[in-house]
């Protein structure tokens, strides 16, 4: 299934080959130093593995494939796996610029034919929340582990510890009645809050030694790039870019704005963010 076909029949597909996918793109210096300290725990994982061929699974623009192949350096790879076009193609053109030991895979990471055995390590930042099959995509994800591989992947937990990643929408809520609700359990951000129901898919599509646990890490992002988070990243910034009522758009903007100012210190904002280190072993007999 090419790319364009998939994009028509699956709602996160659609969704980062569109505006989520530009937008990030757009955000992308903004983000990249947002998360660094979750890049960091992975670039830590790489070398605690001791690993020289690496999956970074919904790698976004690359930020953590490339600064996993400058640890690697020429003796391995990293490879990044994206369902954007958009993110994949700014990915690649950041490992052209910097010659790194990396290249980029733009497919579904559920579903694509990765070589089987391939990679002693497998690493997620944010991005094993929105396979529409997760059992089917750990699955295929083993497949393209070697055996006894080592799976690391951070994700979300619940929204209610996260209250820095809702302010937007329950600021906004009053205010735009077509703004999407997130519905529990469905691919998305908070997708895997629950770790029962993750331990439950890793156990499924074969994982063994799973280990989840609870991590809290300071974040912070300039003040000046509030704005610009805001209005167009999240389930708000897409209803923004399509309000066409400048009214009210100002409106939410001012509102969604004066909501975060719990989260300004000085000409920084700062939250913590509440996630799980996700940690799995191919089996040293794993079914191929």
């Amino acid at each position: 299934m090419n790319i364009k076909q998939h994009t028509e029949d699956n709602e996160q597909a659609a969704l980062w080959n569109g505006r989520a996918g530009r937008a990030w793109v757009d955000a992308q210096e903004s983000l990249d130093r947002l998360f660094t300290p979750f890049e960091n725990l992975l670039v830590d994982e790489v070398r605690a593995a001791q690993a020289r061929r690496v999956l970074d699974v919904g790698c976004g623009t690359g930020a953590t494939t490339l600064a996993i192949a400058r640890v690697l350096g020429a003796g391995g790879h990293c490879t990044g796996a994206d369902i954007s076009e958009p993110m994949i193609a700014a990915a690649r053109a950041r490992a052209n610029r910097e010659g790194a030991p990396a290249s980029f895979v733009c497919g579904d990471a559920q579903r694509h034919p990765f070589e089987p055995a391939s990679f002693d390590l497998v690493v997620s930042r944010f991005g094993v929340m929105f396979f529409d099959s997760p059992v089917q995509a750990f699955s295929n994800l083993l497949n393209a582990a070697k055996s006894g591989a080592r799976l690391r992947a951070i994700a979300w937990r619940s929204a209610a510890e996260n209250p820095f990643m809702t302010t937007a929408e329950r600021a906004a809520a009053p205010l735009l009645p077509n703004l999407p609700a997130r519905k529990p359990g469905a691919p998305g951000q908070f997708a895997f809050a629950d770790p029962g129901r993750v331990a439950s898919i890793l156990e499924e599509s074969g994982w063994a030694g799973i280990d989840i646990r609870p991590i809290d890490v300071e974040c912070a992002l300039p003040e000046s790039d509030l704005m610009g988070y805001l209005t167009r990243l999240g389930p708000v910034g897409l209803v923004l870019q399509d309000e066409t009522d400048e009214r009210r758009r100002a409106q939410v903007i001012a509102t969604v704005r004066a909501a975060f100012e719990p989260y300004v210190r000085g000409s920084e904002v700062r939250f913590t963010a509440a996630c799980w280190m996700i940690g799995a072993q191919a089996p040293a007999t794993s079914p191929r």
